[in-house]
């Protein structure tokens, strides 16, 4: 019988369809502080040590300056829970593995058999053929460590609640030019969120949703602008790319977006065509527009757009310039805009 790991059963896969500008930023040195946690600050040869002995795999196929972001601020995240670990146990008079014990491993409630089998039967394509057999070990392993990451993330927000914490470690940014590509929400709002997307892609369709959640949630404080990345591999991406500019040549672009990802499995011709009838658009003109290729280079300058910004598949998302790859959760835009927030109002 085969040994089935996380990897081999494949339950963890990167969210994401696939196929320059870099704003300047100042490099750190290695004595500069990139965090304080209280009073005690943390430099970046500190974060350095633990984050030049991450795999370099760990960040596919991003730009190395993304990537050294990344392992960094991971890095980080992890110098900054462990000094508020310490901290706690210190002040309740513990040791830092019984505190744990305590407020995180003893609160985790064990992964039921029919658990196991639920998420078994939702993940087909995940364990790639295995039988339930094969996998009741990682699978279970698998949701306890969720679990604990639930747990431990709600605990250490616990911590940080009351304890100061400044971060300094100033991401990368690109620079994206957003004049005449459709978008939604006031054009001075703190938060600009650029979406490359493909009406093709299964995960653009995942993320759809998320970016609902997270418009509704902020409101009037983001500005969301859409832009085309049609995949090559995805032979209807491109005439539906097209064909929702058309529509935004007639002032319907979202009505028409929303549309076609309520819809993805509809993307031939005819049916670009039916959904314009549907969303109200004079249909003469869409008709001229698609079949003309009026709208060609529109996608060409947004295709142009995304490679200049690293993009390399869909969705691809940038929070004020910060790159974030892939169907993420919720929790992951929140993040960021968070983040983004709170810098706004301290400068």
């Amino acid at each position: 019988m085969k040994k089935w790991t996380l990897a081999a059963a494949g339950l963890v896969w990167f969210a994401a369809c696939s196929s320059s500008a870099q704003q300047a930023t100042r490099q750190p040195a290695p004595n500069d502080v990139v965090a304080t946690v209280g009073s005690t600050p943390i430099t970046l040869a500190e974060v350095d040590e633990k984050a030049l002995q991450q795999p370099a795999s760990d960040f596919g196929s991003s730009k190395l300056i993304q990537a050294l972001y990344s392992a960094r601020r991971s890095a980080l995240d992890d110098l900054i829970a462990t000094r508020l670990f310490d901290a706690e146990a210190k002040a309740q008079k513990v040791e830092r593995s019984a505190l744990v014990e305590k407020e995180i491993t003893s609160k985790i409630a064990p992964v039921s058999d029919a658990e196991i089998e639920q998420w078994y039967r939702a993940n087909q394509a995940r364990v790639q053929g295995a039988s339930l057999e094969q996998v009741r070990a990682p699978i279970r392993a698998y949701l306890t460590q969720e679990r604990m990451q639930t747990v431990r993330g709600q605990y250490l927000e616990s911590l940080k609640a009351k304890t100061s914490i400044r971060i300094d470690l100033e991401p990368p940014r690109q620079r994206i030019e957003t004049a005449g590509s459709p978008g939604r929400g006031p054009e001075n709002a703190p938060i600009e969120l650029v979406e490359f997307s493909d009406f093709q892609c299964p995960y653009c369709l995942r993320a759809d949703p998320t970016v609902r959640q997270v418009l509704a949630t902020y409101g009037d404080r983001i500005h969301f602008v859409y832009r085309h990345y049609p995949l090559p591999n995805h032979p209807n991406a491109r005439p539906a790319a097209e064909a929702a500019a058309c529509a935004g040549a007639q002032g319907k672009f979202w009505a028409y977006h929303d549309r076609l990802f309520g819809q993805q499995n509809k993307l031939s011709d005819a049916d670009l065509k039916q959904h314009a009838s549907e969303v109200g658009l004079d249909a003469a003109k869409f008709n001229a527009c698609l079949d003309g290729h009026q709208t060609k280079d529109k996608v060409e300058a947004d295709l142009r757009a995304g490679e200049e910004a690293g993009v390399n598949g869909t969705p691809a998302f940038f929070i004020n310039g910060r790159s974030l790859s892939g169907a993420q959760p919720f929790e992951a835009f929140k993040h960021v805009i968070d983040e983004e927030l709170e810098l706004k109002k301290a400068r």
